[in-house]
């Protein structure tokens, strides 16, 4: 390797040699184009143009040549006074405005394209100093074909889709740079509209650039070579700037002449050399040139030579490569991995070696998906870049690998006969073996397990050896980072007696598969424990509530009233609500009605109803008002087991005599009053819910019911939905009311089905209170 290196730097020492001489020749053609563009002559008069001034003005061949190219653009001199001897140093003029065209503009130019190699090069060069000359945005080179159409060499500023487009232009009417190329003078397209007309406009859309100009290049008899420049911005091309693009025309000349009369790269001695080291290598290798834009960055490479076997995306191999950009070739390269790796080998980085990766190649003339890898070096001030395919069974090793490693599995053999056995890496990782240990034979293999895993393993083991019957055994064993769960699946290969010769396996990592099994397992025992738990104290706290608050079978006289009871718990969940009621007759005959609701579920909420229902009738019994017993009501829950319980409540006094209802009530729903087929809520006193704040204040009111009445209390079970609002419940409550009041008295019980639902809903208490019609009844 050493020495391919050697021979090779010396082939691009005497490459570089060449190409020196190769530019000499450049300008030589160069300034023959500028002699022909002004004389009208034949390359061979403009040679012997530029010999005859040499020898008259006592320059070298190359001086000439260089004088000729720089005499395109003389530098101004103001002769109305002569020259003083000396004259003082000037400031630097301004720079001229896109239509002031500088005067050393054309040879700044002139050496520039000393640099160009290709006609795209050419394009990017005229782009680079015709965008602050004349405004130019976009250029383009169309080369007559022998057909007649035209072929797009080369462009700058214009996209690869509009490119593509515009790649072949058959020999029809209406093409503005075919009738330039006809006609033998420029074409000056400076009214968009007017010029749609007459042309084919380029552009997607053709407004993009509203002035342009195409300008014949004569290359040799005729002119063969047509110079787009697109403008964006409107307007005529002054009589300066048309001058200025004629002399780039006439100086495009030589080199558009040179890029079709001489071979490519490969046909210089030095390339050629590189090219024959290259040939006897046996992979895919490419010699890469940088191409570096004005700013130094690298924007492509240059292939200088290829190995045979190399080929691009589109089939070219070997020596059709040479010449070529290597995005040009392989366009997915392009920012991937391999492009950084380049990047920072030229950088400085040492070398680069790719991961394993899949591209396209033509063989045959067919595209196949391959695998390969590639590596980068520096050589001199270029790159040699090499892949490695990977063959069928590399891919299929490399696949073997992955499933082994993705399933933490590996296989495993032991010959009967030999005792010999072979494992795969993975089984030794598995095992937390050393590989130098070598392989553990079979009948050894049983007490690797626990000692509790060990009769089964060897049980089935000894099943497989001596009968061959396959087996999948589970065991574990005990590794360094703790005890494994394995797996091992087995069969054995008979001779023609059916003795077992040989067994062939795998070995399996089920650790994680098994420690997630027994984490669901241990989840599951700990839900059925919660539920459990939760169905006991459900249990324990309904057998409870139906101790403390026992619901009548049949509707209650109390006081000369009906008074039908409901209660229904709720249809979701474990645990049993808070909502309680009260229905007695007083001591001095008068009635006593309590709903009640505590907010929770379970025995929490049934201790507090239980507390408050008791409490509430004692304070009453005993002749507390109603809102002093809120009052009381709310400083007892305010100091029981839980100080941050709440609950709502109304509480009602019905005087017989007078057939008077006094109520008061904490946060409660307002009763609901059906009278004369009519139903209105009655006006709630004020009364904030109890446990709310320590010192509330408490109102009361009173109604007067007639024969006929009909009062509701209620929970908020019974209006509540979850999709709507309370309000909207209130509502629809009052709506049944009154639609089953012009009927008759309709039972409490299908006044529920009517308003409850089949959703889930929270408990439900009503007291239904009637004034019977008849006194007596």
């Amino acid at each position: 390797m050493a020495a391919l290196t050697r021979v090779v730097a010396r082939q691009r020492a005497e490459m570089d040699r060449l190409q020196e001489l190769a530019a000499t020749s450049a300008v030589l053609e160069r300034a023959k184009g500028a002699v022909m563009a002004q004389l009208g002559c034949s390359p061979d008069a403009a040679q012997e143009e530029l010999q005859r001034r040499a020898e008259a003005g006592r320059h070298t061949l190359l001086e000439e040549c260089w004088i000729s190219l720089g005499a395109l653009s003389p530098q101004p001199r103001d002769t109305s006074e002569p020259a003083p001897a000396e004259a003082p140093a000037r400031e630097p003029a301004a720079r001229p405005a896109p239509d002031e065209i500088d005067p050393a503009a054309l040879g700044r130019l002139s050496r520039a394209l000393l640099r160009v190699g290709t006609p795209h090069d050419l394009a990017r060069c005229l782009l680079d100093r015709l965008a602050p000359e004349v405004g130019a945005d976009a250029l383009m080179i169309f080369a007559r074909l022998p057909g007649g159409g035209l072929e797009l060499t080369g462009h700058a500023g214009i996209g690869e889709a509009l490119a593509d487009q515009w790649t072949r232009v058959p020999p029809v009417s209406g093409i503005a740079a075919l009738d330039a190329l006809d006609a033998g003078q420029p074409r000056w397209l400076e009214d968009l509209r007017e010029d749609g007309k007459r042309y084919q406009l380029i552009g997607d859309p053709p407004e993009r650039w509203p002035s342009r100009a195409w300008l014949p290049v004569v290359t040799g008899e005729s002119a063969d070579v047509a110079l787009g420049i697109l403008r964006c911005r409107e307007g005529a091309f002054t009589s300066r700037v048309r001058e200025h693009l004629t002399a780039v025309a006439q100086l495009c000349a030589g080199p558009l002449r040179t890029f079709g009369s001489r071979p490519g790269p490969t046909a210089s001695a030095a390339a050629d050399a590189v090219q024959t080291v290259l040939d006897r290598l046996p992979v895919a290798a490419v010699l890469l040139a940088p191409l570096r834009s004005a700013s130094g960055q690298v924007e492509d490479f240059r292939v200088d030579a290829a190995t045979s076997v190399t080929s691009d995306a589109v089939g070219r191999s070997g020596r059709e490569l040479v010449g070529l950009r290597f995005l040009e070739c392989w366009p997915e390269v392009a920012h991937d991995q391999l492009w950084d790796g380049c990047l920072a080998v030229l950088a400085g980085q040492a070398s680069y070696e790719s991961e394993p990766f899949a591209r396209q190649q033509m063989v045959a003339g067919v595209s196949e998906l391959a695998t390969y890898s590639a590596r980068v070096v520096r050589l001199d001030d270029g790159l040699v870049l090499s892949w490695v395919r990977h063959d069928p069974s590399d891919r299929q090793e490399q696949r073997l690998a992955d499933v082994q490693r993705l399933g933490n599995l590996g296989w495993a053999t032991w010959n009967l006969d030999t005792g010999e056995g072979n494992w795969s890496s993975q089984v030794f990782t598995i095992l937390e073996r050393d590989p130098a240990r070598g392989v553990v034979p079979l009948p050894e293999l049983p007490p690797l397990a626990l000692p509790e895993d060990v009769p089964a393993l060897a049980r089935a083991i000894g099943e497989l050896v001596r009968h061959g019957r396959a087996c999948d055994v589970p065991f574990r064993t005990v590794t360094r980072q703790g005890i494994r769960h394995l797996r091992m699946v087995s069969e054995a290969v008979t001779d023609s007696r059916g003795t077992p010769v040989e067994v062939h396996g795998f070995v399996q990592d089920l650790t994680a598969q098994r420690s997630a099994e027994l984490a669901l397992v241990a989840s599951e025992r700990a839900m059925l424990t919660q539920h459990g738990v939760l169905e006991a104290e459900r249990l324990v706290a309904a057998r409870l509530q139906d101790a403390l608050l026992p619901l009548p079978k049949q509707p209650v006289q109390l006081a000369g009233l009906r008074v039908d009871i409901a209660y229904l718990p709720a249809q979701s969940g474990l645990s049993v609500g808070g909502d309680w009621f009260s229905a007695i007759e007083l001591p001095d005959g008068d009635a006593l009605f309590v709903v009640g609701d505590v907010a929770g579920h379970g025995m929490g909420a049934v201790a507090s109803m239980a507390l408050l229902r008791f409490t509430a009738k004692g304070m009453v019994i005993t002749g507390s008002s109603l809102t002093g017993a809120l009052s009381r009501l709310n400083a007892l829950l305010l100091h029981s087991r839980d100080p941050h319980g709440s609950a709502t409540m109304v509480l009602a006094r019905y005087r017989a005599r007078e057939r008077r209802m006094e109520w008061a009530q904490a946060g409660h729903p307002p009763p609901l009053l059906v009278r004369d087929g009519e139903a209105r809520y009655l006006e709630r006193p004020f009364g904030m819910l109890l446990g709310a704040r320590d010192s509330p204040s408490y109102q009361a009111a009173q109604c007067r019911l007639e024969p006929g009445d009909r009062l509701l209390f209620y929970t908020d079970g019974l209006v509540e939905r979850p999709t709507e609002s309370i309000d909207r419940g209130l509502e629809r409550l009052a709506a049944v009311a009154a639609h089953e009041a012009t009927t008759e008295p309709a039972p409490l019980d299908r006044l529920l089905s009517t308003m409850l639902g089949r959703e889930g809903r929270d408990d439900v208490c009503v007291l239904d209170i009637q004034v019977p019609v008849d006194p007596g009844r």
